[in-house]
C-alpha cells in the first residue's frame, strides 16, 4: 500500500514541486479544492477528498476534510494494535503526511473596508483541525505548515524513506504556535481589542537581563514581525538593555522627518540635534553631553554614512550600538574593524495609532496604544504676553519632540535644533530643570525649554530664567496655570501650551 500525503493550502508557492516529489517518492496525494486544481493543472495525479471520503464538499466549501476517514487515518497510533485492529476494521487507512496552511485570515482583516462576513468566511476550520491532529499522532505522522520546509522534507524522505523522529517533533511544536497564533488574530481582530490576546513567538537569548545575574530573551509578538536586523554582532551579543536602550533611539529619531540623531544612554536620551548634514547632526548630538554618551546608543533616522563613523572612530567614542535605516558600503567596512559595536538596520515608517504597546505589572499586563500625536505649530497656544519667535516656535517644537521621549518628570533646552541641556526621571520638575540647567551651563542663555507636563508652581520658570531661557513650552492645565503665565509675564518670557501631555515612564 503506498503511503498516503494530504495536501491542502492556501499559500500555494512550491506546493507544485513538494507535492511532484512526493510522487516520485510513491506518496498518494490526496487533496481538496483550489489545491487539488492546481496539482491537477501540474498533470500530478490527485485523489480527492470526496473519493476518500464517499461524501461530497459541501456548504460552499466549508466542510471538505472534517471526516472519519481523513481524521481516524491521522490520528490512529500504528504501534498500538488495538489502534491498528480498529482502523482494519472501519476501513480507515494510514495517512502519513499532512501538508496544510490555513486560511488568510490576518491578510483579509487588513484590507480597506472589509466587512466582518468577509472576515469571518476566512476563518479556517478543517485546517487547524488537520494541523492539530497531525502533531498530535508526530510520533507517525510527518505535519507540514510551512513552504519552507518542503525541501527539507523531501531530502530526508530521499535520504531515509522516512523523516527523522525529532523533525516531525520540530514540525509538530511549529504547528501548535502557528494555530495558537491564528486564533490570537482572530480573538484580536473579532473583539475589536477587547481581547488584546498577545502570543510570543521566537524566543533570542540575551547576553543577560537589566544585570548579569538576570537571563534576559527577546520574543516577537505573533503577527507582528520586528523589521530590525542585525548586520553585526560579531563579539558581543544582545542584552536586554541594548534593546530597550535601542528601541528608545529609534523611537525618538523617527519622530523628526528631518536628518536626526540621537545620543541615548540608560533609556534617556543625552543628545539630539538635527541638520542637512547627518554626520553634522550625530556630532552636535554628541557634544551636547559628552559626559553621558559613553556606552552610548547612537540612532541616525538618515542613511550612516563613512563620515560619521569616522567621527567616531576619530574621537574614540565608546559605542554600544548604532541603528539606521542603511550604511554605505564604506561605513559598514569601517565598523567592521569595531566588531563590538552592534550594527542594526531598521526603517522609519509613520506612527501607527492602532499598534499597541505592552508592559507587565502587578502581575497582569498594561495594554495602551502608541502615543503618536504629532504637535504642530497650528497646536500651539501662546499663554504670554511677549510672543515667541519664528526661531523660537521651531527649537520650541524640536525640544517638544524630544521631551516625548525622555523619562518623567522631563525638562528639555534645546537652541538652534539641538539640544543643550536635558534633565530627566525626576520626583520633582524644577530637580529637572536644574540638571538640565547644569548640563547646558553657558549654552542656555537664548534656548529655549519645554516640559512633558503642567508646571505645578512657578519655581521651574523662574529657575529656567536664572540661566537665560528664551520660551517655554508645556502642556498647560495646571490649576495654578495663572501664577506660572504671571511668573513668564513679569519675566518676559514667551509661554506657550500644548493642550498635550508627553509622559513616559
Amino acid at each position: 500500500m503506498p503511503r498516503r500525503a494530504l495536501l491542502s493550502v492556501s499559500d500555494k508557492h512550491g506546493i507544485e514541486d513538494f507535492a511532484r516529489g512526493l510522487v516520485e517518492l510513491g506518496f498518494q496525494i490526496i487533496s481538496t479544492g483550489g489545491t487539488q486544481k492546481a496539482l491537477e493543472k501540474a498533470k500530478i495525479n490527485v485523489t480527492p477528498v470526496e473519493k476518500v471520503t464517499g461524501f461530497p464538499e459541501c456548504f460552499g466549501g466549508r466542510l471538505k476534510t472534517l471526516h472519519p476517514l481523513i481524521f481516524g487515518g491521522i490520528l490512529f497510533k500504528r504501534n498500538d494494535a488495538t489502534h491498528v485492529a480498529e482502523a482494519k476494521k472501519l476501513n480507515i487507512e494510514p495517512i502519513d503526511l499532512v501538508c496544510v496552511n490555513l486560511y488568510p485570515f490576518e491578510a483579509t482583516a487588513a484590507k480597506p473596508g472589509v466587512t466582518r462576513e468577509e472576515m469571518i468566511e476566512q476563518i479556517d476550520i478543517g485546517g487547524p483541525s488537520l494541523l492539530r491532529a497531525a502533531a498530535k499522532n508526530a510520533e507517525s505522522v510527518t505535519v507540514i505548515c510551512d513552504p519552507q520546509d518542503y525541501m527539507t522534507i523531501l531530502a530526508e524522505l530521499k535520504d531515509a524513506k522516512d523523516t527523522k523522529p525529532e523533525t516531525r517533533k520540530r514540525l509538530a511544536e511549529k504547528v501548535f504556535l502557528h494555530t495558537a497564533a491564528y486564533d490570537t488574530a482572530i480573538t484580536r481582530t473579532l473583539s475589536d481589542g477587547d481581547h488584546a490576546g498577545v502570543l510570543l513567538t521566537n524566543r533570542m537569548k540575551l547576553r543577560y537581563g537589566e544585570n548579569p545575574h538576570q537571563w534576559g530573551a527577546f520574543y516577537e509578538v505573533a503577527g507582528n514581525p520586528p523589521e530590525w536586523i542585525t548586520l553585526q554582532q560579531e563579539e558581543k551579543q544582545m542584552s536586554y538593555l541594548n534593546i530597550l536602550d535601542a528601541d528608545g533611539a529609534w523611537n525618538l529619531v523617527c519622530e523628526f522627518e528631518e536628518p536626526t540623531a540621537a545620543c541615548i544612554k540608560h533609556a534617556n536620551p543625552c543628545g539630539v540635534a538635527s541638520h542637512s548634514d547627518i554626520a553634522e547632526a550625530f556630532q552636535r548630538a554628541y557634544d551636547a553631553d559628552r559626559l553621558s554618551a559613553f556606552g552610548v546608543i547612537i540612532a541616525l533616522n538618515r542613511t550612516c554614512t563613512k563620515a560619521v563613523i569616522e567621527k567616531v572612530l576619530e574621537q574614540k567614542i565608546f559605542v554600544e550600538i548604532i541603528i539606521a535605516p542603511s550604511y554605505d558600503p564604506e561605513a559598514l567596512a569601517l565598523l567592521k574593524t569595531k566588531p563590538k559595536i552592534r550594527v542594526i538596520e531598521n526603517h522609519c515608517s509613520k506612527p501607527d495609532a492602532e499598534i499597541t504597546s505592552f508592559r507587565t505589572a502587578l502581575g497582569g499586563m498594561l495594554v495602551q496604544n502608541l502615543d503618536t500625536r504629532v504637535v504642530t505649530e497650528k497646536d500651539l497656544k501662546c499663554v504670554t504676553d511677549a510672543k515667541p519667535t519664528k526661531e523660537q516656535i521651531r527649537d520650541l517644537l524640536f525640544a517638544w519632540k524630544v521631551v516625548k521621549h525622555a523619562k518623567s518628570n522631563a525638562i528639555v533646552f534645546v537652541k538652534d535644533a539641538c539640544t543643550v541641556g536635558i534633565g530627566a526621571g525626576q520626583t520633582s520638575r524644577v530637580d529637572s530643570t536644574i540638571i538640565a540647567a547644569r548640563r547646558a551651563g553657558e549654552k542656555a542663555k537664548g534656548a529655549v525649554m519645554a516640559s512633558d507636563a503642567f508646571f505645578p508652581f512657578p519655581d521651574s520658570v523662574e529657575e529656567a530664567a536664572k540661566y537665560g531661557i528664551a520660551a517655554i513650552i508645556h502642556p498647560g492645565g495646571s490649576v495654578r496655570d495663572a501664577e506660572v503665565i504671571a511668573k513668564a509675564n513679569a519675566l518676559n518670557m514667551p509661554m506657550v501650551v500644548t493642550g498635550v501631555r508627553g509622559f513616559k515612564h
